[in-house]
């Protein structure tokens, strides 16, 4: 790398040596030249997170729930640090007076809500691990958990107490007590007691520690405070176990880092909580909004509604996974193109200006005020108005949806990677730099970053353009699965998390993401097929709203299943005289034709081989989805589970193709 504007190395690289693969030099953000960041003084726990933001900002707006008024939603309702730290002590009172005590474990099931933070925080204050539940994982998973992670107490969404009672009565093994954040049906008790369980309503359990009280225990930064299970792309859940000191590592780390670019989270900060708690990438961003004493609104659960709670709530930092920020693009391309030619004609002359002063290096505030307070000052308004902060993490986002964001939204558009067993942000792009469209950005400043080659996948980590398997080390790495020493063992090898990611080098230290190890195979002719690489490719066709790629090793060539955006597909149609309802232009030739044509011109721009075009194609009208088991909570492609679903599908392809 000739550059190396955001990073510096601090190791040099290593030659093939003793048949292992060659190692790349070792780089660290640019922001910690000097070394990373020392603790926050008198953060040592996850509690004391919370416990300082409670001494400094007792009446601040902490946690907000929207009113329900004659079944209509009115304003967010508001609760103080100091109200809610007064609850959650009784939380901890009442967890343990059953007897529970540091290291024991308690499980979170549900949405988020102002009661998951309160059951997670009074776990941070007694030493005890909390265990999250996906709230759209099925019983089967829930089960696994609940036993593998040997859960006793576990708090339940009440929609969801119907959900955990099919997991009895394995899950009674362990299983004790539950906590419902709102009521119950008598069923319900009489099912729970019937296996031994009791259960009780969120009043009911909090007057449980109403006039009893216990110290609370002495929390060393080394002790775990969560595990998260991650859903998976194959076999059962693994559990995560983050320490406390991967979180106040991380937290010291992005605070370095919005200082070093004149940013910060501030007290006047507002949060759309809508992500899964249970997932690392949300549980992290409320630790850093409730250490700079910023307020947390929830979302009423229904991501039908969840533009009108963003209306009500006005936040100023919206975080995100790709498929919310694609379906908020194809909106607005909708509205453009519906507007007429002169609105189209202004939008298209707005864009194309500011995005070139954007280029040439100004700050997305500063390229086209004009722009922003004529035309794009409705998307701002879409968002709520206030937005300063868009980050998107847990997948991929495609570039032409990252570049009109950060035109359209007036605000800062990032992207991130990180995963679970990293506690979340590892690399994030940097505000303003046009550059890093694609890449998810330099390392943040407390991690160190290496690549190691990959031979077999034609990976070379010391070549003009370095490429390999991302690895990583540091602090903010989680200490291991739990009851799995044989998998930690497999992904940590001399200090080194190996993360089976494949990540590119850019020369300005920004890091692109471009394959998956594991998602590799051979086709019948011998060549060696990067899946993911292809599909990221032919993403780029912006008809298609997901893509899956595949292949074998007695086939060869490739086929493709893609969810088609559905309003490209119709306006296609009725250009070129086809009719039909959604499903019945899916089933047409003429369209898979399109779809081909597409496929085929973006393979010769981007200059692939031979093989790895697309050779026939199924249009599902239904998207991937989690009901199927097709996709994970944080929307990965379950290859295994693809396959089995589209088995059908694909014989006739292949067959019909030959």
């Amino acid at each position: 790398m000739a550059e190396k504007k955001f990073v510096v190395e601090v190791e040099p690289s290593k030659p093939a040596k003793d048949g292992k693969p060659s190692i790349g030099p070792v780089y660290r953000s640019i922001f910690a030249k000097d070394g990373f960041p020392p603790p926050i003084p008198g953060l040592e726990c996850c509690w004391d997170i919370f416990r300082m933001s409670v001494e400094k900002y007792p009446d601040n707006r902490m946690l907000g729930r929207r009113e329900i008024v004659n079944g209509k939603p009115g304003k967010y309702l508001w609760m103080t640090y100091k109200e809610v730290y007064d609850i959650v002590l009784k939380v901890g009172n009442s967890i343990r007076s059953f007897g529970i005590e540091a290291g024991g474990k308690c499980g979170i099931y549900g949405a988020n809500s102002p009661e998951w933070v309160m059951s997670m925080e009074a776990c941070n204050a007694h030493g005890l691990y909390c265990v999250p539940l996906y709230d759209t994982l099925g019983a089967g998973a829930i089960e696994f958990i609940i036993c593998h992670a040997e859960i006793t107490l576990a708090f339940v969404e009440e929609k969801k107490i119907s959900e955990l009672l099919k997991t009895f009565p394995n899950a009674t093994k362990y299983l004790k007590t539950i906590v419902s954040f709102g009521k119950f049906t008598s069923q319900q008790k009489e099912e729970a007691e019937k296996f031994g369980v009791a259960i009780y309503s969120w009043d009911e359990f909090l007057s449980l520690g109403e006039n009893k009280h216990f110290d609370l225990p002495l929390k060393k930064k080394t002790d775990i405070c969560t595990i998260m299970y991650t859903s998976g792309t194959t076999g059962d859940p693994k559990g995560v176990m983050i320490s406390n000191n991967s979180i106040v590592t991380l937290i010291a780390g992005v605070h370095r880092l919005l200082g070093s670019v004149d940013e910060s989270v501030t007290v006047k900060d507002v949060y759309l909580s809508y992500l899964p708690l249970a997932h690392i990438f949300d549980r992290v961003i409320e630790e850093c909004c409730i250490n700079h004493g910023a307020s947390i609104g929830f979302w009423r659960g229904d991501v039908k509604l969840l533009i009108e709670d963003i209306g009500e709530l006005k936040p100023t930092i919206f975080c995100a996974v790709p498929r919310v920020l694609d379906r908020i693009y194809s909106g607005l391309q909708q509205k453009i193109s519906s507007g007429g030619f002169i609105k189209s004609t202004i939008f298209n002359f707005a864009y194309s200006l500011k995005l070139h002063n954007m280029r040439k290096g100004y700050k997305q505030s500063e390229a086209s005020p004009l722009s922003d307070k004529i035309v794009f000052n409705q998307v701002k308004q879409g968002l709520g108005g206030n937005v300063r902060f868009i980050l998107s993490g847990a997948a991929p986002l495609a570039s032409h949806v990252e570049e009109f964001l950060r035109v359209v939204s007036c605000s800062c558009v990032l992207q991130g990677y990180g995963l679970t067993e990293t506690c979340a942000g590892t690399f994030v792009s940097i505000p303003d730099e046009l550059n890093m469209l694609g890449t998810v950005g330099p390392p943040v400043p407390n991690v160190d970053v290496c690549l190691e080659s990959v031979p077999e996948m034609g990976y070379d980590a010391l070549s003009k353009t370095p490429r390999g398997e991302l690895c990583l080390r540091g602090d903010v790495l989680f200490s291991g699965y739990y009851k799995r020493e044989d998998l930690t063992k497999e992904v940590f090898v001399d200090g080194w998390f190996h993360t089976g990611d494949i990540g590119e080098w850019q020369p300005d230290g920004s890091m692109k993401i471009i394959d998956r190890m594991k998602n590799i195979f051979k086709l019948s002719q011998g060549e060696y097929v990067a899946v993911e690489n292809l599909e990221n490719i032919y993403g780029l066709v912006s008809d298609i709203d997901s893509i899956w790629v595949y292949g074998n090793s007695f086939e060869s060539f490739l086929i493709a299943i893609i969810n088609p955006n559905q309003k490209a597909v119709e306006q296609w149609a009725e250009q070129n005289g086809i009719s039909g309802d959604f499903n019945a232009l899916c089933e047409n030739v003429k369209v898979k034709e399109y779809f081909l044509g597409e496929l085929s011109r973006i393979a010769k721009e981007k200059k692939l081989k031979g093989f790895e075009f697309i050779k026939a194609v199924h249009l599902d009208p239904v998207p991937f989805d989690m009901e199927r088991d097709l996709i994970t909570p944080t929307f990965k492609k379950k290859r295994p589970q693809l396959l089995k679903y589209y088995k059908g599908v694909i014989d006739n392809m292949y067959k019909n193709a030959k």
